[in-house]
């Protein structure tokens, strides 16, 4: 269904995901509340305690989800991120049986283009001109050309 390019964006967007440590926590912290001076300590997910990849790699996936736009990110973030099934993400935005292949094919191919992944012939866009015409080749207005 999806091509090998846009299962690498996928997994390139997931593994920034869990690198930056987007991921919640769903297990209680042992850790004591206050440090050794009295202060109250910043939780482990916190931007102080993050290193600088880690914060890099947040940001590169805050640039990716602007990048396919709010329409995709959604579905990029619950199947790429969070690794829910399609049918639990159609039930969760509200979409009509089987519609969610086609909506994460869509946003697949766009974070591939925001990730330059995708060649310049496979990209949609306005069609390029192209002449078989020499270099300086000008049509002329009866149909023949002469180089200029």
């Amino acid at each position: 269904m999806i091509s090998a390019t846009e299962f690498e964006a996928g997994e390139r967007l997931r593994t920034d995901f869990t690198f930056g440590q987007l991921m919640p926590s769903v297990t209680a912290r042992w850790s004591p509340v206050g440090a050794h001076d009295g202060r109250p300590r910043a939780s482990s997910n916190s931007a102080g305690d993050l290193t600088d990849n880690a914060l890099a790699a947040r940001e590169r996936v805050r640039r990716a989800l602007d990048a396919v736009g709010p329409e995709l990110a959604g579905i990029l973030v619950d199947v790429c991120c969070y690794l829910k099934g399609l049918e639990s993400a159609e039930k969760a935005q509200g979409w009509p049986l089987r519609s969610a292949k086609v909506v994460l094919q869509l946003a697949l191919q766009s974070l591939a283009r925001h990730y330059g992944l995708l060649g310049s012939g496979a990209s949609p866009g306005p069609a390029r001109i192209r002449h078989w015409g020499a270099d300086g080749y000008r049509p002329t207005p009866g149909g023949g050309g002469e180089p200029a």
